[in-house]
C-alpha cells in the first residue's frame, strides 16, 4: 500500500479509529456500543494504553498495547491487546508493519518482549503470528475476569 504511515493515534483520527473498532467488534461477533460511546471510550481510554495506527488516506489498521512489568529477568515488556486490519486491506503486510513498529518501539524503550494472545481456532491468524517469529507458549492459559464475577471479587476488597 502506497503512502502507508505507521504512527501513534492522534485525536484528529478518532472517527476513523472508531469505524475500525466497530468493524473489529462485528468481525469477532461481540457487542459494540453505539458510535458515540466508542468515540468517548477512545478519548477517555486509560493513560497507560497506547495505540499505533496504520494510516494512508484513512486508518486501515491498529495495534493497541500497554507496558507491563515485571517480566523475565525483571524487565518490562509490552502486552499487545489488539491488532486489527480492516478486512478490505488484509494481505498487504499492514499487520506486519504494525508489529514491526511495535517491536522497534519495545527495543527503543529497553523492553525485553511483546506478549499477546490469539484464538486457537483462527488458523490464519496463528500462521501470521508464526511467520512473524512469535513463539507459541502452550504452557500458558489465558484468563479473563469480567462482568458480575469482576464485581463480586471487587466487593470482597
Amino acid at each position: 500500500m502506497k503512502n502507508l504511515n505507521i504512527g501513534f493515534f492522534e485525536e484528529a483520527d478518532v472517527d476513523d479509529l472508531a469505524s475500525l473498532l466497530m468493524e473489529m467488534q462485528a468481525y469477532y461477533g461481540v457487542f459494540c456500543p453505539p458510535r458515540e460511546a466508542v468515540l468517548a471510550g477512545i478519548l477517555d481510554r486509560p493513560k497507560n494504553s497506547e495505540i499505533l495506527v496504520a494510516k494512508a488516506d484513512r486508518i486501515v489498521g491498529m495495534a493497541a498495547f500497554g507496558a507491563n512489568y515485571p517480566g523475565p529477568g525483571l524487565k518490562p515488556g509490552f502486552f499487545l491487546k489488539d491488532l486489527y486490519v480492516l478486512n478490505a486491506e488484509r494481505g498487504r503486510d499492514i499487520g506486519t508493519k504494525l508489529v514491526t513498529r511495535l517491536a522497534a518501539l519495545a527495543v527503543e524503550r529497553g523492553h525485553s518482549r511483546i506478549d499477546w494472545t490469539a484464538g486457537r481456532s483462527n488458523e490464519r491468524l496463528l500462521r501470521f503470528y508464526d511467520e512473524l517469529g512469535g513463539d507459541r507458549k502452550e504452557d500458558r492459559i489465558f484468563y479473563r475476569l469480567e462482568g458480575e464475577k469482576l464485581k463480586a471479587l471487587a466487593a470482597k476488597a
